[in-house]
């Protein structure tokens, strides 16, 4: 495993962070400073630091449900002085890393953990996340079709931030659709998607013409918002560690799996047939006068 992802894996560090760390010279791998976040390191062998700390792989690990509110961004600050969530998150809390991101006028059920395995497994999965909006005007066949069957933007801009790079993008179909009011003025339906691509809804929506005045996301996976306060925190409930840990196993089987593959992948590619050498043949003996 790469040294960076062993660092962003197994402690509170972003990936980026572990790499400011290593190429600062903070990081040492075997009593060896080490400033190259490509150095493969194996876990149970080698031995990690990073300002002295030792990083080694928690089995234990938490999960907090946020309900941010809209206004506060997702982000640890801001060159700008708008709020963030942790402006509003209690101090114990202030190292959690944010799964996914919900942008600034969005609201609804953010997970935040102490560990970053966790973190990634859940940004990178198709685990089904539920919102409910608020678009402006009515829901058309042509969204309709587009929700049933996907669809891919060359120019998906629309709706994204200003400053935002990307461009194309494509659209899973959705998981599921519940229309609730459909009217001229305006129109309100929950959907369910297995993706959290940047600004997704927005862009989606966007492409038909429509903006999205309100946004909530309900549910990830098997964690509920239900009835908690905005602005307030909860810890998973045992079932919701359950569901969780069972899909961290499966994950991790997963891994496990696509790991060897890369092991054989490079074996085959690092090994050579020795070619075989050629006698030489001896020169003809002169005969003997």
């Amino acid at each position: 495993m790469r040294l960076n992802k062993y660092i962003a894996h197994h402690s509170s560090y972003s990936r980026r962070e572990a790499d400011k760390a290593i190429q600062a010279g903070y990081v040492r791998v075997n009593s060896e400073v080490v400033d190259n976040p490509a150095t493969d390191v194996e876990e149970g062998r080698d031995i990690v630091y990073v300002s002295g700390k030792q990083v080694s792989p928690k089995s234990k690990y938490t999960v907090i449900v946020y309900n941010k509110p809209k206004g506060e961004l997702v982000t640890k600050s801001d060159p700008r002085g708008r709020k963030t969530i942790y402006d509003s998150l209690p101090k114990d809390y202030k190292h959690y890393i944010p799964v996914g991101r919900l942008d600034f006028a969005s609201e609804g059920l953010l997970l935040l953990t102490d560990a970053s395995k966790v973190a990634t497994a859940l940004m990178g999965s198709d685990l089904q996340r539920v919102y409910k909006l608020k678009i402006k005007g009515e829901v058309t066949s042509e969204m309709e079709a587009a929700m049933l069957n996907g669809m891919t933007l060359d120019d998906a801009s629309a709706g994204g931030h200003e400053k935002s790079t990307i461009k194309s993008m494509t659209f899973k179909p959705f998981i599921g659709y519940h229309i609730q009011k459909n009217a001229h003025n305006y129109s309100t339906l929950k959907v369910a998607i297995s993706e959290g691509q940047n600004r997704e809804l927005r862009r989606f929506f966007a492409h038909f013409g429509t903006e999205i005045t309100d946004l909530k996301r309900v549910s990830f996976a098997e964690i509920e918002l239900n009835n908690l306060p905005e602005g307030k925190t909860r810890f998973l409930t045992r079932s919701e560690y359950s569901a969780l840990a069972k899909f961290i196993k499966e994950e991790k089987k997963e891994q496990t799996k696509d790991d060897k593959k890369v092991e054989e992948k490079k074996y085959k590619k690092d090994e050579k047939v020795k070619p075989i050498k050629k006698q030489k043949k001896d020169a003809p003996r002169k005969p003997k006068k």
